[in-house]
């Protein structure tokens, strides 16, 4: 009998660690039929200092509102519900220029024109577009990162001046679209795009690197496609002295400029920029007119250039298990 009421004790006892180990789902709908209305209030639900993944389930729909996940928001997945990103959109439209509307009389800067800002550690983006909608009026970052361990799947990033703009430590992108003209990706983090396709709408730079001179490794695109509508488009500027990103095993059609990489603004940041290429394939990916402070990988180099290398560090972190 003892053991019958253990085993019971030990029956329920575990039931309620699974019951706390598997929050309420939190879902946001634009019409009312979730727990909330807005991205931003969902986001805020959640008590600081979270340390167990926490899941925003956004139903389709377009929602004009500024979100930000501040850095004691961590742990948290923001995922659509469609797994069509076009049908989850999260947008606004401030920009580089125009009058702050909470600050009379100054000016929005590029600080400041962001659509959503992440600074929160351990964050995963799905099925999601992130759009900023002032397009051509000025410098307007669809979104702005810090933090670290930043993963986005099957996500769309649009804009048109530093539509993405990354200073995490590390960042994985997979199956992810950017599009943009002016610096389109651009920030110092160590950031993995994986099989995503990156455009270029009409000319401009599609890198903006800031890399610190001790980090290892800056942007790296790892056989995504590179497409560009102008033929004015170059792969990268180096934005700060050290400047990093690689181009491995990607398909880079027709409209590149044949050199591929430009100086920034008449600066000498060139000098210890590490912009490289490997196996690359398309129309664009011949290096003939490549500047010499370019180059390509050997074999041996390129070997360097995994997911697990690049972004594990000592915690040994894994982007593709989460």
């Amino acid at each position: 009998m003892k053991r019958l009421h253990l085993a019971a004790a030990l029956f329920w006892s575990l039931g309620a660690m699974v019951l706390r180990a598997e929050p309420a789902p939190i879902v946001v709908a634009a019409d009312g039929s979730g727990q909330f209305t807005t991205v931003q209030s969902a986001i805020d639900s959640i008590p600081d200092d979270n340390t167990e993944w926490r899941v925003i389930t956004i139903k389709p729909g377009t929602y004009k509102e500024r979100v930000l996940i501040q850095a004691s928001k961590t742990f948290l997945i923001l995922r659509g519900e469609d797994k069509d990103a076009r049908r989850t959109i999260l947008t606004f439209d401030r920009y580089a220029g125009m009058d702050d509307p909470g600050a009379r009389g100054r000016k929005v800067g590029t600080l400041g024109s962001e659509s959503v800002v992440i600074q929160a550690d351990n964050f995963t983006a799905e099925n999601i577009t992130f759009e900023n909608s002032a397009r051509r009026l000025g410098p307007a970052v669809a979104l702005r990162t810090t933090g670290d361990k930043q993963i986005f799947r099957n996500c769309r990033f649009l804009g048109w001046q530093d539509t993405l703009w990354i200073d995490s430590k590390r960042m994985y992108f997979k199956d992810c679209y950017v599009e943009g003209r002016v610096d389109v990706i651009c920030g110092r983090a160590t950031a993995v795009f994986e099989k995503c396709h990156i455009h270029g709408t009409d000319g401009g730079c599609l890198t903006a690197a800031s890399t610190e001179l001790e980090t290892p490794f800056g942007l790296v695109f790892l056989k995504s496609r590179i497409t560009c509508a102008e033929d004015r488009t170059y792969l990268g500027s180096p934005w700060q002295k050290g400047a990093a990103a690689a181009f491995l095993e990607c398909e880079l059609r027709e409209n590149l400029r044949p050199e591929g990489w430009i100086e920034w603004r008449g600066e000498e940041h060139h000098k210890t920029a590490r912009f490289f290429e490997y196996r690359n394939t398309g129309p664009g990916a011949n290096t003939s007119k490549r500047p010499a402070w370019a180059r390509q990988l050997s074999e041996a180099e390129a070997k360097n250039y995994t997911v697990e290398n690049i972004l594990s560090g000592e915690d040994r972190w894994d982007p593709r298990s989460d």
